[in-house]
């Protein structure tokens, strides 16, 4: 599946940048003419998206070759030089914005990902993305937030049950949300992991009294609500802080002695690492 729409993203991106001819390469670049490019670091960080890149590379020109220097999840420096691609020049030139947009993307948000996973370095608890993700970039957004150190929580509404607050609300609440999500996978004879979100510590003591789920979200909790709310799980669910932490406060999060914490910032407050693909070797 994740080949499959690796490609039509490819092929989408491809028609939405050329259209009907790249008028820029034709116009002045010779039709057989071969050349060489390189992948230019120009700031500190986390590489993600080279093996993408192989990938539209590969759909455009596949007699075009590209050497490897720098792996996914290394870190990186200006003046690193990632990979050189060679081949066809006027199949460079149509790669290139794809190519660039993607990995710089993608190593920003590994960047990031890696700075929330050293914070809480030697800590139990893990760092997760969420759904915030860039329509149709989805499977990118989350490698990359797995090549900074993260993890990926649910992939989409298909692999996880997920019950937020207006699910609850519309349910009538927690105990008939839950009773309705069993009855549900046991008719639908699927096997799903529930999480379940808590505003407050009466919806932590519903929850607990219902039981029947696998993971308790903790929204927007005080630290020392978070706290109380652990020690009242006591670990009979996973649990996962979630709502507005940020560098300065996860490792605060993560004292509390929570399983996950999801940072939504990941993949929706992006700080894209610049780099460059130049000409090389003409």
């Amino acid at each position: 599946m994740e080949n499959r729409i690796l490609r039509e993203f490819i092929l989408n991106c491809l028609e939405e940048d050329i259209g009907e001819g790249d008028h820029s390469s034709l116009a002045c670049i010779p039709e057989n003419a071969s050349g060489k490019a390189k992948l230019l670091i120009k700031e500190s960080g986390i590489l993600a998206g080279v093996r993408i890149a192989e990938q539209v590379f590969s759909v455009v020109d596949n007699q075009l070759k590209i050497e490897i220097f720098i792996k996914d999840g290394a870190k990186i420096v200006p003046g690193d030089v990632a990979f050189i691609v060679s081949g066809n020049q006027q199949s460079i030139l149509r790669s290139e914005r794809l190519v660039l947009n993607i990995m710089q993307r993608m190593s920003g948000i590994a960047t990031s990902t890696r700075e929330y996973v050293d914070r809480i370095q030697g800590l139990h608890a893990k760092i997760l993305d969420t759904r915030k993700t860039t329509p149709g970039m989805r499977f990118a957004d989350k490698e990359a937030v797995r090549i900074g150190g993260g993890e990926n929580h649910r992939i989409g509404l298909f692999d996880m049950i997920m019950l937020k607050d207006n699910h609850i609300d519309y349910a009538g609440g927690i105990r008939p949300a839950i009773v309705r999500t069993l009855e549900y996978l046991k008719r639908k004879n699927k096997k799903l992991k529930i999480e379940i979100e808590a505003r407050n510590l009466k919806d932590i003591e519903k929850i607990l009294a219902c039981g029947g789920i696998d993971r308790i979200m903790l929204d927007n909790f005080s630290l020392e609500g978070t706290k109380t709310a652990v020690k009242m799980i006591a670990g009979r669910f996973e649990t996962e802080s979630s709502g507005g932490i940020t560098l300065e406060t996860v490792r605060s999060y993560a004292e509390c002695g929570v399983d996950y914490i999801s940072v939504g910032a990941l993949t929706h407050h992006i700080k894209s690492l610049d780099m460059s693909l130049k000409a090389s070797g003409i």
